[in-house]
């Protein structure tokens, strides 16, 4: 009973943070729609790029590049995989949680940016095939979001990882925006065994008994012009992470909040680059190292 509350109140602080960080929605059109196990070159994109990368978000269905992943079944519901070109298992993976907009063709481009960087990226839908298009609706759908389901879920996802022949899976980690940032930090704390934690401007569990439980390394991205996640929000993190005996490395910036997405008009794209130099090097570290 204690962990049910425990989730359904971190849930609405979740909820309350992404509420008042309203950003601008993403485009009606999503750009290159999904088309099962196609393959993409690379090179005409060079997604790892942040220039390219923003560029392909521009980019009309016509003219972007098929995504390079495919959706799967996962957990009584669907998720989307994307694999590096050539890889033998086992390879590193990545579990991806969307922002408050669902899994759009952005968190794609996100999990197809990381399999290109030699991850086994797995994007979970936690919104059972729902995609917002304006802030009402996607208030709706994370109103809906039944904490035990979701937790569910990335444990499925972290299981697919580990078995699933291609991959096997022997380092793990999670990365998520908004919505998705604060669930990173929440699957640290569930499941122990992970070796990394990403959480871009996620509103944080600030309680010392449950981040006592993370044993993975954790990398904070924040924006000191997020009036939902303010500075202050993210020093009572840091403080109550060293209370429990734990630690997390920061990259604060003079930005707003969703400035990592380039289909939000707050993107900030030096800000943006910046924090993925951050992440590759983090995820490197932790998932690479022998």
């Amino acid at each position: 009973m204690r962990l049910q509350i425990a989730a359904t109140l971190a849930l609405f602080i979740t909820l309350l943070g992404c509420a008042k960080a309203t950003v601008d929605p993403p485009p009606a059109t999503q750009p290159g729609e999904l088309t099962e196990g196609s393959s993409a070159d690379p090179s005409p994109t060079g997604i790892l790029d942040e220039d390219s990368f923003a560029a392909l978000h521009q980019l009309t269905e016509a003219e972007a590049p098929p995504l390079r992943g495919q959706t799967i079944e996962l957990g009584g519901g669907q998720a989307y995989l994307s694999l590096p070109e050539d890889a033998t298992a086992p390879v590193p993976a990545v579990v991806v949680i969307h922002e408050w907009w669902g899994l759009n063709d952005h968190i794609r481009h996100w999990t197809d940016r990381l399999a290109e960087d030699g991850y086994a990226a797995l994007a979970v839908d936690l919104y059972g095939g729902g995609v917002a298009t304006d802030p009402d609706g996607a208030m709706s759908l994370m109103k809906a979001v039944d904490p035990a389901n979701a937790q569910a879920m990335l444990g499925a996802a972290h299981e697919f990882l580990a078995s699933d022949a291609r991959i096997q899976a022997d380092k793990q980690a999670v990365i998520g925006w908004c919505f998705g940032g604060g669930w990173s930090l929440r699957d640290a704390i569930a499941t122990p065994r992970l070796d990394a934690a990403v959480i871009y401007y996620g509103n944080p569990v600030t309680d010392p008994a449950e981040l006592a439980k993370i044993e993975a390394p954790l990398l904070g991205v924040f924006a000191n012009q997020d009036q939902a996640i303010p500075p202050a929000v993210v020093d009572e993190l840091a403080q109550a992470l060293e209370d429990a005996g734990k630690s997390i490395e920061l990259h604060r910036y003079d930005a707003l909040h969703g400035f990592a997405n380039p289909s939000n008009a707050k993107y900030d794209k030096d800000a943006a680059a910046d924090a993925w130099a951050h992440t590759r090097r983090f995820l490197a570290e932790h998932l690479r190292a022998e």
